[in-house]
């Protein structure tokens, strides 16, 4: 079969290795100039490593995307580590990545409290029941089972911090589930950066004769009046002949300007999909922010901070993979009509800076290097109560056509390893 691909992300990457050792044709059309998507980077001269644009990390139970990894002969190049995540609590930051320093964290108190928390995080590991917990929102249940306390000090500013006062409320508990369910304190990254994975993945998938097109914005796809598909492309000529098979990794909603013919219920169904965008903004510190070598800072919005996350990625990675420079993302996922998204790099910068002086008292401004603003529109799916009966079908109605997202990924939460196992889902169907 002749396939296309629409988007060189991680997911599609995984479904075109899968098809061209079936034995297809395969073309992969890319809007950038960079394979990698939402997982790319980005590297400055003086850097040996890439950064990536998205703070990205993986997990130790990461099994699709280290199986991918071994597959392609990388697993070697696969580093991992566990650096401490942080809790915020009355003015101070306490470790909070495992069950000693959860007991220790003050902001639950000493009695029940806590034992509540610990048996409650205890079962969601456990339990492999998901189903039941997506009729409840994320509140109900967790009111009920560890109490206002723990709910209002602990899971309430998470919440709130990911999803914004609209959607927060009506988040369902698989959601959390899945995140407490299989992540661990010990994250992996890739020799050179994400980008050098994906860009390695690229070159050994076109030495099999995968032909990535970088530059090609997809404009739309139809049906052939003789079977098959046509893919429309800028910057690329498609075949005469159309596709026999399409694969589409992107947004629900670009999905579904791409493809008008498909029926008005599947249209429907992808337009009512939620999710929110992403902010973020990546600085080079002339020395370290974190006095005592903290990675993952989780800010509360409530006590005042501008972000939701503060990441300083050298207290994972040595900062001489980056010329010596310390980098400290400053990260939020926010709805798209949210101001974030029309402020200028500078007025940003100005807002978040007074952040890191919260963080460290003895940060200046003078301490910044560089900075680099990115944004996407589709960074953070939003599942409500009763989410899977709403996922599109992976098959669309449209003979040929196919959708792989990481809305679709459900229970899961988004990530480069649910992508590759969702894209080379799809492959598997298409092979069918």
């Amino acid at each position: 079969m002749r396939i296309a691909i629409i988007g060189a992300g991680i997911g599609g990457l995984a479904a075109a290795h899968d098809l061209v050792r079936a034995g297809h044709e395969v073309v992969v059309y890319e809007a950038a100039s960079r394979v990698g998507g939402l997982a790319s980077g980005f590297r400055e001269p003086h850097w040996d490593w890439s950064v990536e644009r998205y703070y990205h990390h993986w997990f130790a139970s990461d099994r699709h995307l280290l199986g991918l990894a071994g597959e392609l002969g990388l697993g070697d190049k696969v580093i991992f580590r566990r650096p401490t995540t942080v809790m915020y609590h009355d003015g101070r930051f306490y470790p909070f990545d495992s069950p000693l320093a959860a007991l220790r964290f003050p902001g639950l108190g000493w009695g029940p409290d806590k034992l509540r928390f610990g048996l409650v995080g205890l079962y969601l590991r456990r339990t492999r029941t998901w189903q039941p917990l997506e009729r409840v929102t994320v509140e109900q249940w967790m009111r009920r089972w560890t109490g206002d306390r723990v709910w209002e000090r602990m899971w309430e500013p998470m919440v709130i911090g990911k999803f914004g006062e609209r959607f927060a409320p009506r988040v369902n508990m698989a959601w959390m589930w899945a995140r407490l369910h299989v992540r661990t304190a010990s994250l992996g990254t890739y020799t050179g950066g994400f980008q050098a994975f994906v860009d390695e993945t690229a070159e050994i998938l076109r030495g099999r004769g995968v032909r990535i097109v970088l530059g090609a914005r997809v404009e739309g796809i139809r049906q052939r009046a003789g079977g098959g598909l046509d893919v429309q492309a800028s910057g690329a000529e498609a075949p005469a002949g159309g596709f026999d098979r399409v694969l589409v990794t992107v947004s629900p909603a670009l999905m579904a300007r791409l493809a008008p013919e498909l029926p008005q219920d599947y249209l429907q169904g992808l337009l009512g999909m939620h999710s929110l965008g992403a902010v973020v903004m990546v600085l080079a510190l002339r020395q370290p922010l974190s006095p005592e070598g903290y990675y993952w800072y989780n800010l509360p919005k409530s006590a005042g901070f501008p972000f939701l996350a503060l990441v300083e990625h050298t207290n994972f990675m040595p900062r001489e993979r980056y010329g010596g420079d310390v980098i400290v993302y400053c990260g939020d996922y926010l709805e798209t009509d949210h101001e974030y998204f029309r402020l200028g790099q500078d007025e940003l910068l100005a807002r978040f800076l007074p952040a890191l002086k919260r963080v460290n008292p003895a940060f200046e401004p003078g301490w910044v290097k560089g900075s680099w603003l990115h944004r996407t529109t589709y960074a953070q799916p939003v599942p409500l109560v009763d989410h899977s009966r709403n996922i599109p079908a992976v098959a669309t109605p449209l003979p040929g056509l196919f959708f792989a997202s990481m809305s679709q990924v459900y229970p899961w939460d988004r990530g480069t390893n649910f992508a590759v196992e969702i894209g080379r889902r799809a492959a598997g169907m298409m092979l069918t």
